[in-house]
């Protein structure tokens, strides 16, 4: 049987930043990626939003990670020519009832370390943005956008160049615990079988279902999934704004945002949709619910003017809001399996989070 020092299960940004990270460090790594290609689920299917990190709870990981990870993000765009541009965002309130929430997501914003954000009243909101209607409005300068399948492919050749090797087409369809680490078994072209000492379960959607495959790992120890399901609209025309748009988040949801890609093609989303299976059709007569939400702050949005775009799926935990569910980073800690970590619910932030998650997972100390 052969073995190998470490696997990552999983393709995505965060699967690839963590198989950069550890070879850099002269780790022998093995990426095993189920599709025929890299990120071609979550993390191609979001808005390509690098965060600042605004929303989430002070100290859990995706205000650390989110926070850091965005100035990785940026810095490591930079130095490899990844596409990206720092549009900067104005979360707006809708109506004056919301002014007192936008305040307080101002101070939590400050209170995760985000710097020269500043409170707009609705005349300030529209010299930087003449097409927006709001009560108020928060300016976030450090927020932007990048190329998510450059940023996945730079990530995967700075592995490479490291020593790591990419085997696409490689489900894992079951696995043992054992005293020498842990086997791996692996279907596609030709099935096989694969020892490590080390395994990092980055399989996003498939996270828990690939955890509950490895036997002598504790069932209980498996967190709980949920699917929420994000559409995606187009705008048909020119892009109404130049910076991110995002109302204030509302329950399940953080609002129908307006943001645009590298080429500048505008687009709104993600909705929220709990669903049971993946499915990444997008419903046409979702466009109303899109034309009602957008038309709070882009009240001269044309009829006709969206067009059914793309769709993505969240790996949740639970049934909550967009922010107030923490990404799961399990080691042997919790589950007393050496060797294994195992990523739970990385979802938004993930992209924004995915180099300084991946520095927190090469740093754990049974990797």
């Amino acid at each position: 049987m052969d073995s190998v020092d470490t696997i990552v299960i999983g393709a995505g940004v965060v699967g690839l930043a963590v198989a950069r990270a550890l070879a850099s460090r002269s780790r022998e790594v093995l990426v095993l990626e189920r599709e025929s290609a890299i990120g071609t689920q979550t993390s191609a299917r979001n808005s390509g939003v690098i965060h600042a990190g605004l929303y989430y709870a002070p100290g859990s990981l995706k205000a650390r990670f989110c926070v850091a990870g965005r100035d990785l993000l940026y810095d490591y765009a930079a130095k490899r020519g990844v596409a990206h541009r720092r549009t900067g965002k104005l979360v707006v309130a809708t109506d004056p009832g919301q002014t007192a929430a936008l305040h307080a997501l101002k101070e939590n914003a400050e209170r995760n370390g985000v710097a020269d954000i500043r409170l707009l009243t609705p005349a300030e909101a529209r010299v930087i943005e003449p097409q927006v209607a709001c009560a108020a409005a928060l300016f976030v300068p450090v927020s932007g956008i990048v190329d998510q399948h450059e940023l996945m492919l730079a990530l995967l050749g700075d592995a490479e160049a490291a020593g790591a090797t990419l085997v696409p087409r490689a489900p894992v369809m079951g696995g043992a615990v054992t005293a020498d680490g842990i086997v791996l078994e692996i279907g596609g072209d030709v099935p096989t079988e694969i020892a490590c000492r080390n395994l990092i379960n980055a399989a996003g959607l498939a996270a828990q279902s690939v955890a509950r495959r490895l036997r002598g790992l504790d069932p209980a120890t498996i967190p709980g999934q949920v699917l929420a399901k994000g559409s995606y609209f187009s705008l048909t025309g020119k892009a109404p704004f130049s910076h991110l748009i995002y109302p204030l988040p509302v329950p399940g949801s953080s609002g129908l945002h307006a943001g645009f890609d590298i080429a500048g093609r505008a687009r709104f989303g993600p909705d929220v949709e709990w669903v049971d299976r993946i499915d990444y059709r997008v419903d046409p007569a979702r466009e109303k619910l899109f034309v009602d939400a957008i038309r709070r702050y882009w009240p001269t949005l044309p009829d006709g003017a969206l067009q059914p775009d793309y769709a993505g799926v969240r790996p949740k935990l639970r049934h909550a809001g967009p922010h107030d569910s923490d990404f799961v980073v399990q080691t042997a800690r919790e589950h007393r399996v050496t060797g294994l970590i195992n990523l739970y619910g990385i979802e938004s932030p993930g992209l924004t989070s995915s180099l300084a998650l991946a520095e927190y997972v090469a740093d754990q100390p049974a990797v």
